[in-house]
């Protein structure tokens, strides 16, 4: 212990010793003359490219006494401050501190400058300073081929560069996702970069390259951004496509790529871009080429070409211009009958065009070759595919005059379809066939009679007339003059005497032939008398008859019938009603009086005149009577059964506007109708109504009731009595049913105002304003209407006097009119005052004597409406 307590004291003093001593030194250098070399590390060590600063500054008691401060390089050559007026030179000096120290500047450090530099002065002239300092240089980290952003191509190998220059060397790992990757299977890590074996999309991130110098604890990070393109891949277009002329036209072309490839198309025959084609345009983002009119030109291969930064990639196709057909010859063709027709039509498009034929008007058209429908028609077809052509033939063999007509040619080929439409004439000679059913012409009195001729001929015929086998013009008769009017030709007969009455002979001639028609010339007489006529419905004002015609003369045909009727114990028929009919019209006696014995007589008209009296027939009307049933005036749409009622529809589900005609009122006026209307159905064949909703409404005078408040699709059985003075008529019955509730406009009753009562209020509010205008300028100016009248009220007696003179008569205000329409009045034919009798019901007393004032008129029938108009009928001051 003690011995090695004796080793530690004497270690400690030899410690104590050398601390001395160096503080003694240190002391002592401090107060000899040196230079300082700032920083004061004796080795500077600094990166490439990066500036440095050292300064010399003298450590003197007497800094006046330094001279000649410089700096000296690597090879001892003194370095020169910077030239005044000039850029700075890579390394210079530059005084500072008053010109006390002197800096030694590296505006940028390379490699070649590392070394010893030297600081040297002189002090008190005697004296050599110096001091030295040794610059090292290293080349840091250097990001040298390390792109931040890297796109590469799927399914190749591909290194993520990332190259490195420092010096010392850098060491470089790689990091993903903060994991190490390690160089194993897919994954290598060369001196370039890191390589990717087979590179898919999932190879996509964020790769890290970091770079470190252990020499110098340097270390970066170089953060990569890995983006894998897909090269791109245009979907195959279709090999050809059609485009027809004049149209617009639409192609897309699609491709997938990744990033999303942009789009060109390219005309193959020119490579010209389409974008910069008139009327062509372009979508780069979606591919898709337009033509606005497609026009000939444009027929060509085209290329769609999608590109991206991984790549192109095209596909062709080609457009095929389709040229609409055009018929460019079609023409009318005249050909005799018997003798082949050749009708050709020539057709221009592409692809070139297919023709047929057809009649115009129809359907069905001619199929190539011989017709099944008729063999005589032959349908042939030549095609010129390089100049687009096509010509089609239609022969007809013996032509027929049913050939004649117009034929359409039609063109088509995929673009579209053409028309033109092409006669043939067929020639053939003069025909009568139009002629041959025509009566005979009439004529009487010698009258001049005109016979008509013309005959079908192509080419048109010329025409001669022959009487008695001679030519008419020949025999310079003043009764026979001709007239022609183009293809027609009249024959005038004036019938001087009855050789003219005979039959006239027409001649037609044109190149083909000849032909020859007989007109026959008759002398017209008037009818024979009426064989038969027979009273059909008797009332007790009217009577209905129908009448047998007698026969007559083809050619010549009736014009009217007349009735003559008097009371059986009037004698003398000049005296006699008269009425005349239209052979089409009922034969309806009016205005006849109840429990009357008449006689009738009938006789028939032609152009001639009125036939003998005939067909006498005696009739008694029966008494006054109940009305006849009305006739309901809607259209049945089914009947089941004979005694079944006739069903009608209405086209509303809510109401049904009834409408039936006035029927005969038997002698007594008819003065309303009575409707009733029940719901119900139809069981087997039995009518079931229901009675408690049954509806019955009386109307006076009126022809039509709209029944409201129905029930949609539903059966409603309607009864229609006419009443009169002594009952009502039997009933008339139908069947109606209500349209169904859905799709029907339903008529609504507006609460609001009719437009005849704003009509009303508008017309009242203006008469109101007037009345308060004529106030105001009667209050204040003595004017207006008021006024005038209030000067009139305030007469001289010489005024009334005056008036008394005159005299006065007052009016007589007559009953307004009535607002419901009322029934025809009766007309009574021949006498238009009614008898005494006639005026009171059930009147049985004695008439008195029939004036002998008479009105005559005629009654036609148009099918619809019987029209009575007044005329001269033969009557009283008749010739027959």
């Amino acid at each position: 212990m003690a011995a090695q307590y004796g080793r530690s004291s004497s270690s400690a003093a030899v410690m104590m010793l050398l601390v001395w001593i160096t503080l003694l030194g240190v002391a002592h250098s401090q107060n000899q003359p040196r230079l300082k070399i700032l920083p004061a590390s004796s080795i500077q060590r600094k990166p490439v490219g990066h500036s440095l600063l050292l300064t010399c500054r003298p450590e003197v008691p007497d800094t006046n006494l330094i001279s000649d401060l410089r700096w000296n390089d690597n090879r001892n050559m003194t370095i020169l401050p910077k030239p005044a007026g000039q850029s700075s030179p890579m390394i210079y000096t530059e005084s500072i501190a008053g010109g006390t120290a002197l800096a030694l500047i590296f505006n940028s450090l390379q490699e070649s400058m590392a070394g010893t530099y030297f600081c040297a002065a002189s002090y008190s002239v005697t004296e050599k300073l110096n001091a030295a300092v040794v610059v090292e240089t290293y080349v840091a980290i250097t990001w040298k081929d390390a792109p931040t952003d890297q796109r590469p191509l799927m399914g190749t190998d591909y290194i993520v560069r990332c190259e490195v220059t420092a010096n010392p060397p850098a060491t470089v790992d790689w990091l993903r996702n903060g994991d190490q990757i390690k160089s194993s299977g897919r994954y290598v890590i060369e001196n370039r970069g890191l390589l990717i074996k087979n590179i898919t999309e999932a190879d996509d991130g964020v790769y890290t390259c970091r770079a470190a110098v252990m020499s110098t604890g340097e270390l970066k990070n170089r953060e990569i951004r890995v983006e894998v393109q897909i090269m791109p891949e245009v979907q195959r277009l279709p090999r050809v496509m059609d485009a027809v002329e004049g149209q617009s036209f639409s192609v897309m072309c699609n491709a997938t790529g990744k990033p999303v490839p942009e789009f060109q198309w390219i005309k193959k025959g020119t490579q010209q871009n389409a974008a910069d084609l008139d009327r062509f345009s372009v979508n780069s983002i979606t591919g898709q080429l337009d033509i606005s009119t497609v026009e000939q030109q444009d027929h060509d291969n085209y290329a769609c070409i999608a590109r991206n930064p991984a790549g192109h990639s095209e596909s062709v196709m080609k457009l095929n211009v389709l040229i609409r057909p055009k018929i460019i010859e079609f023409i009318n063709i005249t050909v005799s009958e018997n003798e082949e027709a050749v009708f050709v039509c020539k057709a221009f498009g592409r692809p070139a065009p297919e023709i047929t034929f057809r009649r115009y008007g129809t359907v069905e058209e001619y199929s190539i070759g011989l017709q099944v429908s008729d063999d005589r028609i032959i349908l042939e077809q030549s095609t010129d595919d390089e100049k687009g052509e096509t010509v089609g033939t239609l022969r007809i063999s013996k032509l027929a005059t049913t050939d004649d007509g117009l034929y359409e040619c039609i063109a088509r080929n995929r673009g579209d379809v053409a028309f033109k439409v092409g006669h043939i004439t067929v020639e053939y000679r003069p025909i009568f066939d139009h002629m041959k059913a025509l009566p005979p012409v009439y004529t009487w009195e010698e009258r001049t009679a005109n016979l008509s001729c013309f005959a079908q001929a192509i080419p048109n015929a010329t025409i001669e007339w022959r009487f008695n086998d001679r030519r008419v013009q020949d025999l310079y008769d003043q009764n026979l003059r001709i007239e022609n009017e183009g293809l027609r030709s009249d024959l005038l007969v004036t019938p001087r005497d009855r050789r003219y009455y005979t039959a006239y002979k027409c001649v037609a001639h044109n190149r083909l032939g000849s032909a020859e028609h007989l007109m026959e010339l008759r002398e017209a007489r008037i009818p024979e008398s009426v064989p038969q006529a027979k009273p059909r419905v008797v009332s007790a004002t009217s009577i209905t008859f129908d009448i047998m015609a007698p026969p007559v003369e083809p050619g010549l045909p009736l014009t009217a019938f007349s009735v003559q009727w008097k009371e059986q114990f009037q004698s003398d028929w000049n005296f006699a009603f008269n009425r005349t009919w239209s052979p089409d019209s009922p034969y309806i006696v009016e205005g006849l009086r109840p429990q009357t014995a008449y006689s009738f007589r009938f006789a028939a008209r032609n152009v001639v005149g009125l036939s003998q009296w005939g067909a006498y027939v005696d009739q008694s009307t029966p008494r006054r009577s109940e009305p006849e049933t009305p006739r309901i005036l809607h259209t049945p749409i089914q009947d089941e059964e004979e005694d079944s009622d006739p069903i009608v529809t209405s086209p509303y589900a809510d109401h049904f506007d009834m409408r039936w005609s006035i029927p005969v009122d038997n002698g007594e006026p008819i003065d309303m109708y009575r409707i009733k209307y029940c719901p119900g159905t139809k069981v087997n064949g039995y009518w079931t109504e229901m009675e408690e909703h049954c509806i019955e409404q009386d109307i006076a005078r009126m022809t039509n009731y709209e029944m409201r408040n129905l029930q949609a699709d539903t059966y409603y059985r309607i009864e229609l009595m006419a009443h009169n003075a002594i009952g009502f008529s039997k009933p008339a019955h139908v069947l109606m049913k209500t349209a169904r509730g859905i799709d029907v406009v339903l008529r609504v009753d507006s609460p609001t105002l009719s437009s005849a009562a704003v009509i009303g209020i508008v017309i009242g509010s203006v008469v109101l304003l007037l009345i308060i205008a004529d106030l105001l300028c009667c209050a204040f100016g003595n004017l207006g209407i008021l006024a005038t009248l209030c000067r009139k009220t305030k007469r001289s007696p010489s005024d009334l006097d005056d008036e008394a003179k005159l005299g006065s008569g007052s009016l007589i205000k007559e009953r307004p009119p009535s607002p419901l329409p009322l029934p025809p009045p009766i007309v009574k034919l021949g006498a238009t005052t009614p008898l005494e009798d006639e005026k009171q019901p059930l009147n049985t007393q004695p008439a008195a004597a029939a004036s002998p004032l008479k009105v005559n008129s005629s009654v036609e029938f148009d099918g619809r409406v019987v029209h009575s108009r007044s005329g001269e009928i033969i009557g009283k001051n008749s010739a027959v």
